[in-house]
């Protein structure tokens, strides 16, 4: 039997590698919370509505052939139905600019996917991303 701990790892891994994106392992009916106050900061009750409002717009931000992903995971932690990983990506922007995060995310799975997830960021770093980078690859003023 796969762990909770092992299903995480594995779609980090493959998202690292450019197979695929961790989302692969959200259900529809995923909640998602983006804590503080930066621009994507909110609750999101489906997949579909994190998508379209935070995933989407953020990866338009970045340049294809180097989109935003994990480069180092430092920590995985598993307790039951709950993993908590601590990691670092990095992307350059559509502006030709780098971005870089360090993000703790805590996840509630169930059946191996994530039914509730919650994101802690430097809200700074993504504001300065969200703001001074559109998605159309035009840099802001």
């Amino acid at each position: 039997m796969t762990t909770n701990r092992e299903i995480v790892t594995a779609a980090f891994e493959a998202w690292a590698r450019g197979e695929g994106h961790v989302s692969r392992i959200f259900p529809e009916d995923t909640t998602w919370e983006i804590t503080g106050r930066s621009a994507g900061a909110g609750r999101y009750t489906s997949a579909q509505q994190f998508t379209d409002e935070v995933l989407r717009p953020f990866g338009a931000r970045f340049r294809p052939e180097t989109p935003f992903r994990p480069v180092d995971v430092r920590r995985v932690h598993a307790d039951g139905d709950t993993v908590v990983v601590v990691w670092d990506g990095e992307g350059t922007t559509t502006a030709g600019t780098t971005y870089r995060n360090t993000y703790a995310w805590f996840l509630t799975l169930r059946e191996g996917l994530v039914v509730d997830g919650t994101a802690f960021y430097d809200s700074l770093a993504f504001d300065e991303l969200w703001q001074g980078v559109s998605p159309d690859g035009a840099q802001a003023t």
